[in-house]
């Protein structure tokens, strides 16, 4: 079962978020928080397998309260829903350490599924984020080839590979690896690139151009 803490300042949005996933098998709602400082409290209370976390709240934001769950506490994941789709708080959610971005239309089974997903190691991002991600990338910084050149041929695939929210078993699968190396691989890329976790490999690859069809 896995076990998630929604924050969100509506309690509306709250509840009907715990109608909807307490409806699915495999995920039920331990408890809801309505700002950034009352999700790190319950954090550290509950140690939840997930947050689904709002960014536009009183008292202390999303982005913040990311920022410090994933500092202390790194292995629970920060999924964002939220209505905000400008390119500050997209960028500023992935760098302070979530593991995706959905917006708040998204159907409930799309809900679930990157949920679960993202327990599993996927990125899930809106088509409408993905979309102001490759504007982005067409307009925005140009590619740091010193940065790049420093990935191997087979570091580089993987990343591709990452960015398109394959799982290491499924990349291993796809490259004919042992997953404990694409494992290695995906701790060196970020350790090449400077990053700390899948989501912002997966940020750097879309902003730099570097995703291509997983196929």
């Amino acid at each position: 079962m896995i076990r998630v803490l929604v924050v969100d300042d509506q309690i509306v949005v709250c509840e009907g978020l715990r109608v909807v996933l307490n409806n699915s098998p495999h995920i039920s709602v331990v408890d809801v928080a309505h700002n950034g400082a009352e999700a790190i409290e319950k954090v550290a209370q509950l140690s939840p397998d997930l947050v689904l976390m709002d960014l536009k709240m009183p008292e202390m934001n999303g982005i913040q309260a990311t920022r410090i769950i994933t500092a202390r506490h790194p292995e629970i994941p920060v999924l964002v829903l939220t209505t905000y789709d400008d390119d500050e708080w997209i960028l500023e959610a992935v760098r302070a350490g979530a593991k995706g971005y959905l917006l708040k239309d998204t159907d409930r089974n799309d809900l679930v599924a990157a949920i679960e997903g993202t327990i599993a190691g996927k990125t899930h991002i809106d088509p409408v984020i993905a979309e102001k991600l490759f504007t982005f990338i067409r307009v925005g910084e140009p590619l740091n080839r010193e940065i790049v050149s420093t990935l191997s041929e087979r570091e580089l695939r993987v990343l591709q590979l990452l960015a398109n929210g394959l799982t290491n078993a499924a990349i291993a699968d796809r490259l004919h690896l042992a997953e404990g190396t694409v494992r290695n691989h995906v701790s060196t890329i970020l350790a090449k690139l400077g990053l700390t976790d899948r989501a912002q490999a997966t940020a750097f690859a879309w902003r730099y151009g570097l995703v291509v069809p997983a196929e």
